[in-house]
């Protein structure tokens, strides 16, 4: 049996990495090889990493900046979102995008999008009378890395089957591309927010909650789905982000498989029992997940 899309795209995914040299092992320390995902002062994130990047076939590298490291994180989520979103039309009908924003924070690219177009409005307000900033503060202010969006559908797509829609009823409804006559921007809309964390510390995990609580304060209409995916090696630091309820929908990690096999080769039982507490609680999955969760 061939192999599948997405098993395919993961693949390209990991190579990618490897490639230019995001995943790499870039020293030697007391605790063995360090990988570029692992934090070189704890023996277990040194010892993970490195089981998990034998696994993936990691290469020796000079270590990236932080900041480069992060920019190619985001690029390979992307285009991995990207290759496989185009082959779910059957499931999921309408036009996909994945769209890189990380590197231009400064935009606020959420306000071309339902439903979040009133923060444009807000924004125009906010420079014209700089006092509102604090009255509001920035809880309005939000800075994704990459959106997946859907376009909205002309009536020409919502009546190929049947006469679904007509001029009398369904005028407000932003699904219905014709009720944005007056768009300057695109009709889309924001089907996913997802936050991509090369490695995770406590101070991530709490800006990504926090960013998580303004996308549901800030929207008006349906909540994007919002999740995170991580290269974090160690199971502590993923559940700082990962359990519990109510802030994000999911964790993903870049390797699951991989990291089940690396932790317990590890041999460290609450590590172990950690990550099996995170993966059967339904609160961290693969990355290969992903693109089929986005269908729901």
């Amino acid at each position: 049996m061939a192999a599948g899309i997405i098993t395919e795209a993961r693949q390209r995914f990991h190579q990618s990495l490897i490639d230019n040299g995001t995943l790499a092992f870039t020293s030697t320390g007391k605790h063995g090889k360090v990988a570029s995902n692992a934090d070189k002062s704890q023996r277990q994130s040194v010892e993970i990493a490195e089981h998990l990047g034998n696994q993936l076939g990691v290469q020796d590298a000079d270590k990236l900046t932080g900041q480069t490291q992060g920019k190619n994180f985001e690029e390979a989520v992307e285009k991995f979102l990207a290759q496989v979103l185009e082959h779910v039309g059957h499931l999921r009908p309408g036009t996909w995008h994945v769209v890189n924003v990380g590197g231009s924070r400064s935009i606020d690219h959420l306000a071309n999008f339902e439903p979040y177009r009133h923060l444009a409005q807000l924004e125009e307000a906010i420079e014209k009378t700089p006092e509102l900033l604090s009255v509001l503060g920035n809880s309005y202010a939000i800075s994704p890395d990459l959106l997946v969006t859907l376009d909205a559908f002309s009536d020409e797509q919502l009546n190929a089957v049947t006469t679904l829609v007509d001029k009398d009823n369904s005028h407000f409804c932003p699904i219905r591309a014709i009720n944005h006559p007056n768009s300057l921007t695109t009709t889309a809309f924001v089907h996913a927010v997802i936050s991509c964390k090369w490695t995770m510390r406590s101070d991530r995990s709490q800006n990504t909650r926090s960013e998580t609580l303004n996308l549901i304060r800030n929207r008006k209409g349906r909540a994007p789905h919002m999740v995170a995916v991580t290269a974090e090696p160690t199971p502590s630091r993923i559940s700082s982000l990962a359990l519990g309820t109510g802030d994000i929908d999911m964790v993903y990690h870049f390797a699951l498989d991989e990291l089940i096999v690396a932790v317990t080769a590890c041999g460290d039982r609450k590590a172990t029992e950690l990550l099996k507490t995170l993966v059967n609680g339904n609160r961290l999955r693969d990355i290969s997940d992903l693109p089929l969760d986005l269908l729901v």
